[in-house]
């Protein structure tokens, strides 16, 4: 097979590992322009393919594209992308005599330095990572530096607040609330709305403002199939989804047979997902990570009976009795993949650490009369390479915006107690 050629008028972008892992399908993404791929980087996917998780499945799908690639010729000197463009791989340069650590960064910075001599300003070289490390060492030698900003978005700026006063002012199909005291009214669609009765609770949970009942209507609202929460710590967005996924599972006529709880395994300030040195099995790997979980629980079931809101009660069921009735799932993300999931209400908490590939799949996941919400603070984001305007949470936001089973509400007002709403406003 002839192999394809670049054009002069055409960059060059050197992908490193960082950008491959937080999308696979990147490659396809430079149009007409030549993407290099250094063979360190695939040293570094390989390193990664072994076990499960995000981090693995991206590794292994970025191995199988960039294999399925080199069947169609040498993919050293270069071979047609879908956009035009060309990608081929590069072997490892002599390492730049400024950078000494010997990273793989380092190297990778290194061959697009080669690449920039050996074209002598005809050509455009650009580095694309999502490491700030690596961008900063990059403008320092001189080299262009860029992060993949394909799926940044800042469109969740522009909404998620309950409107004030009469009429519809947001411009979006997607579920959205505005108040005229005292009435709460939801609007959705080209031009419905519906008015949102009362201020009564769900299980025991009162609403402390009017963005908390706007949530609770949300979150009840069988036409409202996907749900966005986003807000400071002690906003309550995820005790509002628990008890809300609970109130419509546990009660006589359920609407969904299970409530699923998952969210990342990031612990705070970024380290890798590590749950193996744990003891016991995977619930019991799981538990730490869960506790917010089951704090959220305990004040949720802390009653003698629970109001179901259909004139009946339910006897109390502690979060172990749910889980041991199949009620409640709490499961890591990693086993959602590749499961379906019908007739389930499914809460992903701490969203704003999954990248946007991590979203599609999970919603991808859902089955018949499955309703999902994603609860997270776009402020505190613990998960290397992502920022506000790069994670799944924001990039989900920003597609379902305009559908109409969908509502985004940013829970501004923290209820958790005066101390935890100062230092949401403070620090």
């Amino acid at each position: 097979m002839v192999q394809q050629k670049s054009e002069d008028s055409t960059n060059i972008f050197v992908l490193d590992p960082t950008v491959l892992l937080h999308n696979p399908e990147v490659i396809n993404s430079f149009g007409r322009h030549e993407v290099v791929i250094p063979i360190v980087a695939i040293d570094v996917l390989d390193s990664l393919k072994k076990g499960m998780g995000e981090i693995p499945e991206s590794a292994r799908e970025t191995l199988r594209i960039i294999g399925e690639l080199r069947k169609k010729g040498n993919i050293a000197k270069g071979i047609r992308l879908l956009g035009g463009g060309i990608v081929r791989t590069e072997l490892v340069a002599n390492i730049n005599k400024n950078l000494r650590e010997k990273k793989t960064e380092d190297y990778i910075i290194s061959i697009a330095l080669k690449l920039r001599d050996i074209n002598k300003g005809r050509r455009e070289v650009i580095l694309v990572s999502k490491n700030p490390s690596a961008q900063i060492k990059a403008a320092a030698l001189g080299l262009k530096a860029e992060d993949y900003t394909k799926d940044k978005t800042t469109l969740f700026q522009q909404h998620g607040n309950v409107l004030m006063g009469e009429g519809r002012k947001s411009g979006i199909l997607s579920n959205c609330y505005a108040w005229n005291d005292p009435y709460l009214t939801r609007f959705y669609g080209q031009n419905c709305e519906q008015r949102v009765n009362g201020e009564k609770g769900i299980l025991n949970i009162v609403p402390q403002n009017v963005g908390q009942r706007a949530a609770i209507n949300a979150l009840t609202e069988p036409e409202v199939q996907v749900v966005a929460l986003t807000g400071n710590a002690g906003s309550g967005k995820t005790l509002l989804a628990l008890a809300a996924a609970l109130h419509q599972t546990i009660k006589t006529d359920p609407l969904f047979k299970q409530v699923v709880v998952a969210r990342p395994v990031v612990p705070m300030g970024g380290a890798e997902n590590k749950v193996g040195f744990l003891p016991g099995n995977i619930e019991e790997k799981l538990g730490p990570w869960m506790l917010p979980i089951f704090d959220n629980l305990e004040v949720i079931l802390n009653s003698k009976e629970l109001k179901s809101g259909n004139q009946k009660s339910v006897k109390c069921l502690k979060a172990k009795e749910l889980i041991e009735n199949e009620k409640l799932c709490i499961q890591a993300l990693a086993l959602i993949r590749g499961r379906s999931l019908p007739e389930r209400y499914i809460i992903i908490d701490e969203a704003q650490n999954l990248r946007p590939l991590d979203v599609k799949t999970i919603i991808t996941r859902c089955g018949e009369g499955t309703k999902i919400v994603f609860t997270g603070d776009l402020n505190q984001i613990d998960t290397p390479y992502l920022d506000q305007e790069s994670n799944g949470l924001a990039y989900l936001i920003s597609h379902f915006i305009n559908e109409e089973n969908f509502c985004y509400l940013n829970l501004s007002e923290s209820v958790r107690s005066k101390l935890a709403g100062q230092a949401a406003r403070l620090l």
